[in-house]
């Protein structure tokens, strides 16, 4: 039944992305942006719903499996946006962000959502604390993916003389450069609190802090390129070099939760 919330939340985040498209591409259509926001809204409120009955039915917090740690990630990439929404309204983030959203959450309807026994040497309270944090860390990471996309669109019709339609719905250069950095500043502690986290129960569970598996491995890279980022931040650089250096780091993202995460080899498997 709970599953019910999820696919309401997943064709909210479908209507709203269809909204937030045609908002950006049709200057005439101010009231779509207005609708999608609600939508987004709607959706996350019923995301949120599904999440609550199926930590009640599981009783543990519900990011250990594939499904449930996609569902998470999808749930929290929608909070970053609805945060930063409110905060700046930049509705044209929408027209990126939804159909990301959109397309991390679609494969999880064709996967088994049976809540599965958890092992029990997982069973501590780090569990919620870990995983919690990792992934509002990639959530934040994939709002300054999307941001350093919407840059270099923005920049190359800038460049290009060719100002359509899009160019009229977008911030300013600067505006995104600032965003994508601040949600760096965000992610980037959080992941780092996620790894030092997950340290501690490695610990607890296995007796030792780190043990060189895939996961623990491409995480480890991943904390550095975002590390290496925000370094060259403070020595001057910004925009283009910027943009394509955050989404490269995003592509391990990606790389780490929806390949390493499900190889059989080591402790972190799906």
């Amino acid at each position: 039944m709970n599953l019910l919330f999820y696919q309401a939340a997943t064709g909210a985040y479908l209507l709203a992305a269809t909204g937030y498209i045609a908002f950006i591409f049709k200057p005439d259509r101010k009231w779509a942006a207005g609708a999608s926001l609600w939508a987004t809204f709607a959706g996350f409120l019923c995301h949120l719903a599904y999440f609550s009955f199926r930590w009640s039915e599981s009783g543990r917090i519900p990011i250990t499996g594939f499904f449930e740690a996609a569902n998470f990630l999808g749930m929290g990439i929608i909070l970053v946006f609805l945060i930063m929404e409110f905060r700046f309204k930049i509705a044209a983030l929408g027209s990126f962000m939804l159909p990301l959203v959109v397309i991390l959450m679609m494969p999880v309807l064709v996967l088994s959502g049976d809540i599965k026994a958890l092992n029990p040497v997982l069973k501590s309270g780090w569990l919620g604390v870990h995983t919690s944090l990792a992934v509002l860390g990639d959530a934040a990471f994939a709002f300054a993916f999307i941001v350093s996309i919407m840059y270099l669109v923005q920049e190359r019709q800038l460049k290009s003389k060719h100002l359509g339609a899009i160019f009229h719905r977008l911030p300013s250069l600067d505006i995104m450069d600032t965003l994508s950095y601040k949600a760096l500043t965000i992610g980037w502690p959080l992941f780092t609190l996620g790894m030092i986290s997950g340290s501690i129960w490695a610990n607890s569970a296995w007796g030792t802090y780190w043990s060189w598996d895939p996961k623990e491995t491409w995480s480890l890279i991943t904390w550095v390129i975002y590390l290496a980022l925000l370094h060259l931040r403070t020595i001057g650089w910004r925009g283009r070099k910027m943009a394509y250096l955050s989404i490269l780091g995003f592509v391990f993202v990606l790389v780490s939760f929806f390949v390493v995460s499900r190889v059989n080899i080591g402790k972190h498997t799906f």
